[in-house]
């Protein structure tokens, strides 16, 4: 019998060839000693550890009765979190994100663990904080599950649900898979740049100058020049975002195609931009680059007086960020589209 007296510890591993859990080699009696102070759950290595509570009275569990060991404590109701997942928590510095953090459930932070070992990296911030997490922390392929703390919140969840418990929220959630592009920069001084963006890359004009630019797909020219302020490449994820404030398409995600929108085109006065397909290489020229100087700016990364960019996907990254269940990426871009002007 199992009551709250004594704390004792119970080691279980899930065999390759069950669906249910057993108990590890060692029989479950001697694998069960003695603690002085309560012990959350923790993950081992892969493994779980069940921290249950001894009857005052000597209890001996037989070798051979570890399955109906087992079965006690399902119909006890004394249940394993067999899938819980370690939790590294990162936050703007903002005072806003400082409360949330402040409102999440105790077990929550004190949980936390760096995200090297984390399963899952969660970020309190807005838009901006979250592509700044997704670029640091994208080497580890880590899943993302973003609070927003701040204005638009596109790629976060809601904060009004943050005092929640995270954890359950997190095990619940629905992914969606985006993936970058790959930018390669050439600059006036003959360097190369490579940089990825998560939304999209940006050619700016840096002067009072209008830019002279020419696009060209897969080495065939498309356009040899348009005068415009600047110039966009998105992906489906980032098409909501600068894109359509310049009045570019709006893609589902999914879509195996990325968009190019000119900033205030004013030749072709009425070139509203073009969409290819995901697998193309866009390469985009910039004419007399000294006298009509531009900036590429892709998510945060900024490189100045470009003479030239090669952009491409990068569909062997996948990103996955996590969605409170029936409110995923997917949704807020199909919503997106019937948001009155």
């Amino acid at each position: 019998m199992w009551s709250l007296t004594r704390i004792a510890s119970l080691r279980l591993h899930r065999p390759a060839h069950s669906h249910g859990f057993a108990c590890s080699p060692i029989s479950a009696a001697s694998n069960i000693r003695a603690m002085q102070q309560p012990v959350r759950h923790l993950s081992v290595s892969g493994t779980e550890r069940v921290y249950l509570e001894e009857d005052s009275r000597d209890s001996e569990v037989d070798s051979d009765g570890e399955a109906a060991f087992i079965e006690t404590l399902r119909e006890r109701r004394v249940h394993a979190d067999f899938s819980r997942k370690k939790l590294a928590i990162v936050c703007s510095d903002t005072e806003r994100a400082e409360r949330t953090y402040s409102s999440l459930p105790l077990e929550d932070r004190e949980g936390a663990v760096d995200a090297e070992e984390a399963d899952v990296i969660v970020a309190l911030g807005g838009d901006g904080f979250m592509l700044e997490i997704l670029h640091r922390y994208l080497s580890l392929r880590k899943p993302f599950f973003g609070i927003n703390c701040g204005t638009v919140g596109f790629l976060m969840n809601k904060k009004s649900r943050a005092a929640s418990n995270l954890l359950e929220r997190v095990q619940g959630a629905e992914t969606s898979i985006i993936h970058p592009l790959q930018v390669d920069v050439l600059d006036d001084a003959g360097e190369t740049h490579c940089v990825l963006a998560i939304n999209e890359m940006s050619l700016l004009r840096q002067t009072r100058q209008a830019a002279k630019l020419c696009i060209s797909v897969d080495e065939r020219t498309q356009m040899k020049e348009l005068i415009c302020d600047g110039l966009i490449v998105a992906t489906p994820a980032g098409s909501t975002a600068y894109n359509l404030s310049a009045h570019g398409p709006i893609l589902p995600l999914g879509t195996p195609l990325h968009t190019i929108t000119p900033i205030s085109a004013f030749r072709p006065r009425r070139w509203n931009g073009a969409l290819v397909p995901s697998s193309a290489a866009i390469e985009i020229g910039v004419l007399n680059p000294r006298k009509r100087p531009v900036s590429a700016v892709a998510d945060d990364h900024e490189v100045r007086d470009v003479v030239s960019v090669c952009v491409r996907a990068r569909d062997d990254i996948p990103i996955e960020l996590l969605f409170d269940h029936g409110h995923g990426l997917e949704e807020r871009i199909l919503c997106e589209q019937f948001i009155p002007g």
